[in-house]
């Protein structure tokens, strides 16, 4: 028999805000993403220097896990906990910014710390680095959120076991533009995972 599972806890970034479970818990004015997210990862007292070579995606997706991820009770050695991600636009940002290096004919260097950013999954070995995780790890591109597949999804790594909990959601940074929706799934919460609720959290901010 399949056990009920709930969303734990939530986080969503947009436009210069942060929602934690629904309540605003920083907001920044500047319009500049690398302005707004230097001074929340400031704030959050994130304190992990690896941060600042990351990518817009990883950075976007690093903060998003890792203000849920703090507030659990996580083991120093390996936490069984699933990460499913997805997004619009791949690694599209880091994409063009390699590109621009490959097209210039008069100064042709590749950068490697762009290059190793180029597949929009990096952004989940980052967070199982840094929060020690060890379980199943996806990152799927569609058109727009979509909650029955990462629903079904997520459910199945809980029944069969594959995973405790599972961190899951919408990663989504292309130019100027970015957008977060990040949920924390297991078989404690008050809101039922359904995907529904996932829609209605979703479209909050």
């Amino acid at each position: 028999m399949n056990k009920e599972l709930y969303i734990k806890s939530w986080c969503s970034i947009k436009n210069g805000t942060i929602l934690l479970n629904g309540a605003s818990v920083f907001s920044e004015d500047s319009e500049d993403f690398k302005t707004f997210i230097r001074s929340a990862y400031k704030y959050f007292e994130t304190d992990y220097s690896k941060f600042f070579k990351m990518d817009n995606l990883s950075k976007l997706a690093f903060l998003t896990a890792d203000i849920l991820l703090k507030r659990e009770p996580l083991d120093a050695e390996e936490n069984n906990i699933a990460l499913v991600f997805s997004n619009r636009s791949s690694s599209l940002d880091t994409d063009r910014k390699h590109q621009a290096t490959i097209e210039n004919k008069e100064e042709y260097f590749p950068s490697p710390a762009v290059f190793v950013y180029t597949l929009p999954n990096i952004c989940l070995g980052e967070i199982s680095i840094r929060h020690k995780l060890y379980s199943e790890n996806s990152f799927f591109i569609f058109a727009k959120f979509n909650a029955e597949y990462l629903h079904q999804y997520a459910e199945s790594l809980l029944q069969s076991g594959k995973g405790e909990k599972v961190l899951s959601g919408w990663i989504d940074f292309d130019g100027a533009d970015y957008e977060a929706f990040l949920y924390l799934v297991g078989d404690e919460g008050k809101i039922k995972h359904t995907p529904e609720e996932l829609n209605r959290l979703y479209n909050i901010l």
